[in-house]
């Protein structure tokens, strides 16, 4: 079975798990890559959308780390998160700055734009929202509008005016931001338009049935990755062997 798939630029974020299980959670095939994936690999993989993770590094700093530009123009529907929130920024002209107060914690955010990211979920409350950066974007990038605020982020949500392309400065992977589900699932089905046709089980299948075509009727050693020094052995043994790990 073929899956519609949403892959993730890993930008060193300790939720970049988390999102893609949500995403999962949502029958949607989700993969998790380097944030530095060549625009090639990018293409072939044939993603209907592309997050770009939190992460702990500022989007000044010269050995920051930075996606390929080339994929605000691949068509496809774009989600920056914290950390892709800013390079989304810095990229379209925006103005990202140091914090007078870091920010970690629950906040009160105000959708003004209850559509796109945030349709289907409730405006006439403020949602509550987990935050958490040191830097945060001061004036929105070029061409973009503002979509939510809070009270100590003015620019919490951004929108494109004409492109796919969306940020968000809170964390909607957390159980702390209310109605993060919601949202991760809106820009995963109902903007990339994805198909939840994907299903752990079906996955488990999909696999097995590629390493048996792989495979044939030779021997097979697996090794799964943990913490155990032994498995990554096993690992490295079975590489070594030239059979499947």
């Amino acid at each position: 079975m073929n899956y519609d798939k949403v892959i993730i630029l890993d930008f060193g974020s300790q939720y970049t798990q988390l999102i893609a299980r949500r995403i999962r959670e949502a029958k949607v095939y989700c993969e998790i890559h380097p944030f530095d994936l060549e625009l090639e690999k990018i293409r072939k993989l044939s993603p209907k959308g592309i997050i770009l993770s939190g992460g702990p590094s500022n989007v000044y700093a010269d050995n920051a780390p930075i996606p390929d530009p080339g994929i605000f123009d691949l068509g496809i529907p774009v989600l920056g998160i914290c950390y892709g929130f800013q390079l989304i920024s810095l990229h379209f002209k925006g103005q990202v700055a140091r914090a007078q107060q870091r920010e970690y914690g629950a906040s009160c955010l105000f959708i003004d734009e209850p559509a796109g990211l945030f349709e289907g979920i409730n405006t006439e409350h403020s949602l509550q929202v987990w935050m958490s950066h040191g830097d945060r974007v001061e004036r929105a990038p070029a061409d973009f509008r503002i979509i939510a605020h809070t009270e100590n982020a003015p620019v919490a949500a951004v929108k494109h005016e004409s492109k796919p392309l969306y940020a968000l400065q809170f964390h909607p992977e957390v159980a702390h931001t209310e109605n993060g589900n919601k949202i991760l699932r809106n820009f995963s089905v109902d903007i990339c338009g994805c198909r939840q046709n994907w299903t752990p089980a079906n996955f488990v299948e999909t696999e097995i049935r590629k390493i048996r075509e792989r495979v044939g009727d030779r021997q097979v050693i697996c090794g799964l990755f943990g913490r155990c020094g032994f498995l990554r052995s096993l690992r490295c043994c079975c590489m070594k062997r030239s059979v499947i790990s």
